[in-house]
């Protein structure tokens, strides 16, 4: 028996989507939840301090205490781009066809980095989320206008690639050794447009301004060494999402919101979205929030 339904989205594509875990048990929508990767492709994650089973750590690390509802969203995206639509009504749209699909009423959502975004998002357009735990992009004066930029830089590559020869990023030997004026954007300009697309739509958003909308339990964490700098090739900024959230952690606490930034020198924006860093932080706020 398939575990998964196959669910229509608002653009004809279909997304396999599965709903395990305790029954009866409060729902977690996890759209971070990617397939399992094995050979070459899970040694290359690896090196990358991937998880190339996150997805499936995932669901089963909470399926004791919850009902999962799971798909990887971003894959999703990745086969089937929206150029001109990955807008975040359109996304909150697919999130409600899903939970629709699945009879899913009232949820909490997970998401890490650009899917931490959308479930803000997500949160002030409808009633139904119970609970929001927002990884690796901070609630408050979130660094759109930087990402907008880095998003724009990478989109202007993939339509015009460099025709002069630049390192591979497996010749710089780990993460941190990455030069980022010589990676070489190699994506299909479909994909790269839609996400200059989605923070095009937040170009004149304020995040500090719809604070007062939400009143459910919310979460948000980092890792303490999430700063990313990048060179000319990708507009010379820096999104440092550790220091926005350490900068308004109190202001955040008074508006209602928990606050981690999970340490470690090493606690980058890769490290802080893997199952054995995350899992122990929000298994035990969501147990703390949903079940008591």
């Amino acid at each position: 028996m398939n575990p998964f339904k196959l669910v229509t989205l608002a653009d004809g594509s279909t997304l396999e989507v599965g709903l395990t875990g305790k029954p009866g048990g409060k729902i977690i929508l996890l759209p971070i939840a990617k397939k399992s990767v094995s050979g070459l492709e899970a040694e290359s994650l690896k090196m990358w301090g991937v998880d190339p089973e996150l997805g499936k750590h995932f669901v089963e690390g909470l399926s004791d205490l919850f009902q999962v509802l799971h798909f990887d969203y971003e894959g999703h995206r990745f086969q089937h781009p929206l150029p001109d639509r990955l807008t975040l009504d359109a996304i909150a749209l697919d999130f409600l066809r899903i939970a629709d699909e699945m009879r899913v009423e009232t949820f909490s959502y997970y998401g890490y980095s650009w899917l931490a975004l959308a479930g803000l998002q997500l949160a002030i357009r409808t009633n139904r989320l119970e609970s929001l735990v927002m990884g690796g992009f901070p609630p408050y004066e979130g660094p759109y206008r930087e990402m907008l930029i880095v998003t724009a830089k990478t989109h202007e590559q993939a339509l015009h690639p460099s025709p002069s020869p630049k390192e591979p990023m497996q010749d710089f030997g780990s993460p941190e050794e990455i030069d980022w004026d010589q990676v070489q954007v190699a994506l299909d300009p479909n994909q790269t447009k839609q996400f200059l697309t989605l923070y095009q739509s937040l170009s004149d958003f304020d995040d500090t301004s719809v604070q007062q909308e939400l009143t459910l339990p919310r979460l948000a964490f980092a890792g303490e060494a999430d700063r990313i700098e990048y060179g000319e090739n990708f507009g010379n900024v820096t999104v440092d999402i550790a220091g926005r959230l350490r900068k308004n952690e109190q202001a955040l606490r008074r508006l209602g919101w928990d606050v981690a930034l999970l340490p470690g020198m090493d606690m980058d924006h890769t490290k802080a979205m893997q199952p054995e860093t995350v899992l122990p932080l929000i298994k035990q706020w969501l147990a703390a929030t949903l079940l008591q």
